[in-house]
């Protein structure tokens, strides 16, 4: 338990919990701890600067009110070691009746050795103390101010009083010199002063946290904004990423595919020029290799053979080599495109299957989308050898039956099917020296396209797909 804990309070486990927090969630947390400190810190101030500028006011408003009662009581204090008992009764007098007597708690009057001259406290007159700092500060000649802190050790009545008292220390000064000659120090009663002094620190705080409150939500409401900004460019990017990812797999799947196809062609056309030689060999080659024996035959050669040998003779040699000829064009025919460069993606239909039509006498249905869409000179060859090659694997295998082509365009896909209803066959048997199949297929793949082959006893459908737009003529 204490190491699980241990590593859940480990610094890079802390860190990465942190970086993972949106940057709205980071400026909530941190900008809030930062401005609750800085509320504390400047409130602290500012209600320090209130609370001292406040106490000195009323202090100095108090001090002048009781100066200006006392001070024509007062002997000539630079000369004056010890205050007479008429001084002293005038003083309680005044201090324990009326306003003052209302108003202020006790009243010393300090020597500038440390001893008290008069106080209310009569147990207190004559006594010598040291000289605290705010005595000192007031023989200097400035007036001393302090609330509820009653640290002297004459001060002991008045610390167990409970009231709220302002301590103030005035320097008295001789008229015509202006030279401080005594201190008097007396409390006042502060209910009014602490009552005031409380609504000034609320005001202060309630200001400062007012403020703090509105920069915090106005900084809060921006960083909001750009965070989501952030965030949403952020998801845009992963999502940019993620499919700029998957088309470069898919380009890694279509180049594998190209090179494969590639590699199959090669041998594909290796496979083709053996089985054009084959042909050559063994049909216009044998017809022409027939004739030229016959012209060497004795009929020809003989002055003596009657006319009409010679005539059964040549007649023969003309029809071998009539049957050469069309031979080799029936080959060359296979092997020569028409002219498709020019035509669009509906002429080059028509062209395949009027051409089979031709060639075979079978009718053939096409149905083809109403579109322009224009192909590269690649995938037009593509098409016609596709058409032209499945109507001729369904002429010599399903003997022609029903053959169809089916042209339409399905989510940007090219699609071309050649349908018959022949007898069919088994797919998954064909042998490797059928070269129409596998060239249609390796020739689909080349160009990014897919080849479907699906045959049954009802008959056989040949597919294939290529991306529309891919295949635009540029």
């Amino acid at each position: 338990m204490h190491m699980n804990l241990k590593s859940m309070l480990s610094p890079a486990r802390l860190l990465d919990g942190w970086n993972s927090q949106s940057l709205a969630k980071q400026f909530l947390l941190f900008g809030g701890f930062v401005s609750a400190c800085a509320m504390i810190l400047v409130g602290a101030f500012v209600t320090s600067l209130i609370e001292e500028t406040v106490t000195r006011n009323s202090a100095a408003s108090t001090a002048l009110y009781v100066d200006s009662v006392i001070a024509p009581l007062l002997p000539d204090m630079q000369t004056t070691e010890v205050l007479d008992d008429t001084v002293t009764r005038a003083l309680d007098e005044t201090l324990g009746e009326g306003a003052l007597g209302s108003r202020l708690m006790s009243f010393r009057l300090w020597r500038s050795d440390g001893t008290i001259l008069y106080s209310n406290d009569k147990n207190l007159v004559g006594k010598q103390f040291p000289l605290s700092n705010d005595l000192k500060t007031a023989f200097a000649g400035k007036m001393v101010a302090q609330f509820n802190q009653l640290d002297d050790a004459e001060s002991v009545a008045e610390r167990n009083n409970g009231k709220p008292l302002l301590e103030i220390y005035n320097p008295v000064l001789q008229p015509w010199s202006g030279k401080v000659v005594a201190v008097s120090e007396f409390y006042e009663v502060a209910n009014d002063f602490e009552r005031s002094l409380n609504e000034a620190r609320f005001r202060s705080w309630l200001a400062v946290a007012l403020f703090t409150l509105t920069f915090f939500l106005l900084l809060s409401i921006i960083v909001l904004r750009g965070s989501r900004t952030i965030e949403s460019q952020r998801s845009a990017l992963k999502s940019r990423i993620g499919e700029l990812s998957a088309l470069l797999r898919q380009n890694e799947i279509l180049h594998a595919r190209v090179q494969r196809a590639s590699q199959r062609a090669t041998a594909l056309n290796e496979s083709y020029l053996r089985r054009i030689g084959a042909d050559l060999h063994d049909g216009p080659a044998q017809l022409v290799a027939y004739a030229s024996l016959r012209l060497d035959s004795p009929a020809l050669v003989n002055p003596a053979t009657p006319a009409h040998e010679r005539e059964q003779s040549l007649a023969a040699i003309k029809a071998s080599l009539d049957d050469a000829m069309a031979d080799i064009r029936s080959i060359c025919s296979g092997l020569v495109l028409p002219h498709i460069e020019t035509a669009n993606l509906a002429e080059l239909l028509q062209r395949a299957v009027r051409a089979h039509e031709q060639r075979t006498g079978v009718k053939v249905g096409l149905s083809f989308s109403d579109t322009t869409q224009e192909l590269s000179t690649s995938a037009k060859i593509c098409v016609y050898r596709f058409v032209q090659e499945a109507l001729n694997n369904g002429y010599r295998h399903g003997e022609g039956a029903a053959q169809q082509v089916r042209q339409t365009i399905e989510g940007g896909q090219i699609m071309v099917a050649v349908s018959d209803k022949g007898p069919g066959f088994d797919p998954s048997y064909i042998p490797p020296s059928s070269l129409g199949l596998a060239g249609l297929r390796e020739r689909v793949e080349s160009l990014g396209g897919t080849f479907d082959l699906k045959s049954s006893k009802d008959g056989t459908i040949v597919q294939m797909s290529l991306n529309a737009m891919e295949m635009e003529q540029t």
